[in-house]
């Protein structure tokens, strides 16, 4: 299914699947289950690439990293509001990142600005996001 949704837009690179051993460190490296639609999307393609180069969805090793360096960075904390309610899984190529609220679960993606450390809804859930986020509104099309 989502290959298929991705593969509409002109010029997405998609990434090999990841395994389910993957994401199962994944998870057990940021303490928190995966969205059941990011989950899903991952199995069928690791990471999407729109037509700029921009990662509209990271790769399960990216998420890992990214993830683990906003919750355990030092100069971050002093900076921001916490992250660990937060999973990161994608950015819009100039600082913004995408996420999930993963306390409480919702299935809703935000856009955190990297500027004010505002956290702003912008999507219903994934297929929504990547509908917006694919689609040639500009690199801003969530503001």
């Amino acid at each position: 299914m989502w290959r298929e949704l991705v593969e509409t837009y002109d010029d997405v690179e998609l990434e090999n699947p990841a395994s389910e051993q993957d994401l199962l460190d994944l998870e057990l490296q940021l303490g928190q289950t995966l969205p059941a639609a990011l989950r899903e999307l991952l199995l069928e393609c690791n990471g999407v690439v729109d037509e700029d180069g921009t990662d509209v969805v990271w790769s399960a090793a990216q998420i890992g990293l990214n993830n683990t360096e906003f919750r355990t960075a030092e100069s971050f904390r002093t900076l921001y509001m916490p992250f660990d309610a937060l999973m990161f899984f994608g950015d819009s190529g100039g600082g913004d990142q995408f996420a999930f609220v993963r306390t409480p679960q919702r299935s809703d993606v935000f856009v955190w600005d990297h500027e004010n450390d505002s956290r702003t809804w912008v999507a219903a859930d994934l297929e929504r996001y990547l509908h917006r986020a694919l689609s040639p509104a500009g690199e801003d099309w969530y503001r």
